[in-house]
């Protein structure tokens, strides 16, 4: 038989990496989240229809990279929409989905322990 290679340990994938494993949904699922989580926050700042400025400022804040195209795709996407019914109705379309409930509760107290006082004989 022949003896293996060992190949060097990957390096773990980021949300964007494009290389192979990974899908271009896989990115441009990555992708829209940091838009999607840069709306909700310059919603939760006061802004009520945040524009694609608002979504470059937050996410260079952080350092992040922005596509423009992307930002206004977002914001036109959500024009005329309140962030909190598309959230809602997002939150109806997730129940068909079911839920696995909440697992098994905890365990009780434990006893007290014994033999506490002196005694003496």
């Amino acid at each position: 038989s022949r003896p293996r290679t060992q190949r060097a340990p990957t390096p773990p994938r980021s949300g964007l990496d494009t290389g192979p494993g990974s899908s271009p949904h896989e990115a441009l699922a990555a992708m829209s989240k940091k838009y999607a989580a840069a709306y909700m926050m310059a919603v939760l700042a006061g802004k009520e229809s945040p524009s694609a400025s608002d979504i470059q400022k937050i996410l260079e804040s952080v350092e992040a990279e922005c596509d423009s195209a992307v930002a206004e795709k977002l914001v036109s996407e959500l024009e005329g929409k309140s962030v909190h019914e598309v959230v809602a109705a997002g939150k109806e379309k997730l129940k068909g989905f079911g839920g696995g409930g909440g697992g098994g509760g905890g365990g009780g107290a434990a006893p007290p322990a014994g033999g506490g006082g002196g005694g003496g004989a």
